[in-house]
């Protein structure tokens, strides 16, 4: 067993209902929302096992923590509550207090590159009797990763629920996942979401984020936009399962159907998106994601599939067909390789990851500016692509601006749900990955490791 960590974020403010900038100040508390979505985040960890629990100090994570724990205390035996000063939300000094329209207002070109270099944002603030210049984003990062310096090698084999605030935890999640200060607005993190990452080798080197900002505990199936990216949202679905996922068998372009399991999961997130809008949806041709695709569509009759084959799975080649132990059999160490540099394989008569991201790339964004040249300004598309798990992992990097070598950072799940949500220049942010809550009601990822 490797390290769990957990991560939410505080539940509603009377801050974030004002719209306020918050960062250190420790004035603004949980409201009667805030409190009772704590409560339910609790109900959702009541069947996970914690080794240990940490908080922010300002109060609305502390207030949070307390309601969680509550429940996790009466569910079974779980470890108090400690304070970690690292776990401080981001410092914000020349905007705390401020609303945020006030913000955009007096600081246009700061405010600007918040959103779209945040990495370079700095701000002059007086230190005593001397003016000192900080990069907020930059310190939240190394802030960030002196947490996972103190906490990794301290729970090894553990599983860890930490309890912060939007600007630290994508600040704890980029840096987990490897990804630089200017890739801070790339991941978005709600009130009282809960997030899910995976070291199995207990370091920074194996991390795996399995899930991103589930908030269907909380009675929504998908987040909010957020401001500022409500141009176009698109909805990432993972096949269902094949025979051959759960046997662990690679199949690649081998044209494997659902199994049973697969269709129940297909139906499954056919209910899960039901209430959701539908625009358009684009599927890759082969038998399991389209069954998959014209599940959901089931309950959006009015939208026709489109099919796509440069979604189609990467081609494994001569490893189609094969275990893992009869692939490192015939090719002794390649697997191993796979798994751990994975842009440095040659599939033996197939596909190189590159090629794979070269094809899956093109598709995806030509369907983002075909989607978002057609918007009505007045609404927000949502479409739907439904795709594999070497393509769904390729489009997930390329949205957070990773590299191929980051390829198993990103887990896809089969009939997993992601929501990709782009501004109106273009600009992604992944609101949410890897949702399975609809297919077992548990925050964790069930379904099959499955080869790809």
């Amino acid at each position: 067993m490797g390290t769990r960590v957990i991560l939410v974020r505080h539940g509603e403010s009377s801050f974030n209902v004002e719209r306020r900038v918050q960062g250190h100040l420790d004035q603004s508390l949980l409201t009667d929302r805030g409190i009772a979505d704590a409560q339910r985040v609790g109900e959702a960890l009541k069947g996970l096992a914690f080794d240990a629990l940490y908080c922010s100090p300002l109060q609305r994570a502390q207030q949070t923590m307390q309601r969680i724990w509550d429940r996790l205390s009466n569910g079974m035996p779980s470890p108090s509550p400690e304070t970690l000063d690292n776990l401080i939300e981001i410092g914000l000094p020349r905007w705390e207090g401020m609303l945020f329209s006030e913000v955009k207002q007096q600081f246009p070109v700061l405010y600007r590159q918040w959103h779209q270099a945040p990495h370079e944002l700095k701000m002059e603030v007086k230190q005593g009797s001397e003016v000192a210049t900080v990069y907020p984003v930059q310190a939240v990062f190394r802030q960030a990763a002196q947490v996972w310096e103190d906490l990794l090698p301290r729970h090894r084999h553990q599983t860890v629920l930490l309890v912060g605030h939007s600007g630290i935890n994508r600040a704890l999640l980029c840096t987990a996942l490897g990804l630089a200060p200017d890739r801070y607005q790339m991941l978005q993190q709600a009130n009282c979401n809960i997030s899910v990452l995976n070291f199995p080798d207990g370091t920074l080197a194996s991390a795996q984020l399995e899930a991103l900002n589930l908030t269907s505990h909380l009675d929504l199936p998908v987040p909010k936009p957020r401001p500022g990216y409500g141009a176009l949202r698109l909805l990432l679905v993972r096949h269902g399962e094949t025979d051959w996922n759960r046997q662990g068998r690679f199949q690649g372009q081998r044209d494997i159907p659902l199994n049973e399991n697969g269709k129940r999961q297909g139906r499954q997130a056919a209910a899960f998106l039901k209430g959701l809008p539908l625009d358009f949806a684009v599927s890759s041709p082969m038998q399991r994601p389209k069954l998959t695709a014209e599940l959901i569509l089931a309950h959006h009759p009015q939208i026709s599939l489109a099919l796509n084959d440069r979604l189609c799975e990467i081609s494994h080649g001569t490893w189609e067909g094969r275990l893992e132990a009869e692939i490192e059999e015939a090719y002794p160490g390649e697997l191993e390789r796979w798994r751990t540099q994975p842009e440095q394989v040659q599939m033996p008569a197939g596909e190189n990851l590159q090629q794979v991201w070269d094809r899956t790339v093109a598709a995806w964004d030509e369907i983002v500016q075909e989607a978002l040249a057609q918007r009505d300004q007045q609404a927000m598309p949502t479409g739907m692509v439904v795709a594999h798990d070497a393509v769904n992992k390729v489009i997930l990097c390329h949205t957070v601006g990773a590299s191929a070598a980051k390829f198993w950072n990103f887990k896809q799940g089969n009939g997993a749900v992601s929501v990709i949500d782009f501004a109106a220049d273009g600009r992604p942010t992944l609101q949410a990955m890897n949702i399975t809550t609809h297919l077992d009601g548990g925050i964790l990822d069930q379904t099959a490791a499955g080869a790809l």
